[in-house]
């Protein structure tokens, strides 16, 4: 049978062994914002429901034709699966062939979902935050917070130390006893507070659960003049007078940040400064001074998991990697 006929499997293990690096992900997903910016991508507002509360399972379509990438991402996130030994985030990919539509690839969704988002942070520091720091802040010790270390000491190698902060003291500790090993050049240094880790840093991740209602733990005074957040779990952890102490606040889509203030996420919240896509491509102003402090609040899109699997896709076939399923 042609491969046409079948549709290939990869597992998270399968996608893992295709040796797809975190510096090849952010370019591809660096391109995919200037695609988004020239207006040349397709992506709905995601469209979602709600089992639990604080969970979500939504549906994320995408088509970026320069990378020849069609997919939808059917992924979740359940705050309590902890509890039964279960990832925060679970989901699927399916990949189609944008001449025929024809599905060509399903694949876990987890391991794309955290390389990606941590590589569009890392994309949005590399223009937003002042050259060469130092201090990396990690407010949330799970899977992003490890991929968010990996993305910005993969464009910053000057960062040399990392403060980890997670309401789960277990968390921190597994964080660093893992972390630690993998990264020589960086020390990690264990916080018991979200001001000791963000006092000082120069770049500060918030990588925690998303909630509609949030529970904010940054206060206004805490972070220093010039620092760049990313928060990837909304704005969870920011007081809103802290937010108001950032002179931009950058997001990687306005409509679907508009989107989700039209289902009650971002009560009170700043305007928003620009669109990701245009500081990328220059069409916005950036950094105005190195005093500036800057935001860059992250909703994942889905352009970025299209892209990404499209590239997983290319690469498995390449190495004979994943089980092709007949149809």
């Amino acid at each position: 049978m042609k491969f046409s006929e079948k549709i290939l499997y990869l597992s998270q293990a399968d996608i893992a062994r295709t040796g797809l690096g975190m510096a090849e992900i952010i370019a591809v997903v660096e391109q995919v914002f200037r695609e988004k910016a020239a207006g040349k991508v397709e992506m709905p507002p995601k469209p979602g429901i709600h089992p639990r509360n604080d969970s979500f399972i939504h549906a994320m379509p995408a088509y970026v034709p320069a990378l020849n990438a069609a997919a939808v991402k059917w992924v979740s996130g359940y705050p309590g699966n902890a509890a039964h030994g279960l990832p925060y985030i679970l989901g699927l990919l399916i990949l189609n062939d944008p001449e025929t539509g024809m599905p060509i690839a399903v694949m876990d969704a987890a391991w794309i979902t955290a390389m990606r988002t941590a590589a569009a942070s890392a994309v949005a520091a590399r223009y937003l935050a002042n050259p060469h720091p130092h201090t990396l802040a990690i407010i949330g010790c799970g899977v992003q917070g490890r991929t968010h270390a990996e993305a910005m000491a993969a464009v910053f190698p000057s960062i040399s130390q990392i403060r980890a902060f997670d309401i789960s003291a277990a968390n921190v500790d597994r964080y660093i006893a893992e972390m630690s090993p993998r990264f020589t050049r960086q020390t990690f240094t264990r916080c018991n507070s979200s001001r000791k880790a963000t006092s000082d840093a120069d770049i500060i991740v918030t990588a925690g659960a998303l909630k509609k209602i949030p529970e904010p733990g940054i206060e206004r005074g805490w972070v220093k003049p010039g620092v760049f957040a990313c928060p990837v779990d909304f704005d969870t952890y920011w007081h809103r007078a802290a937010l108001r102490e950032f002179g931009k606040i950058i997001t990687d889509d306005i409509p679907q940040f508009r989107y989700y203030q039209q289902n009650g996420y971002f009560s009170d919240f700043p305007d928003i400064y620009a669109d990701l896509s245009d500081i990328v491509t220059s069409k916005r102003p950036a950094r105005a001074s190195a005093g500036e402090r800057i935001m860059s609040m992250h909703l994942g899109l889905a352009i970025e998991d299209a892209a990404v699997a499209r590239k997983l896709y290319e690469m498995a076939v390449e190495s004979g990697i994943g089980e092709w399923l007949e149809r």
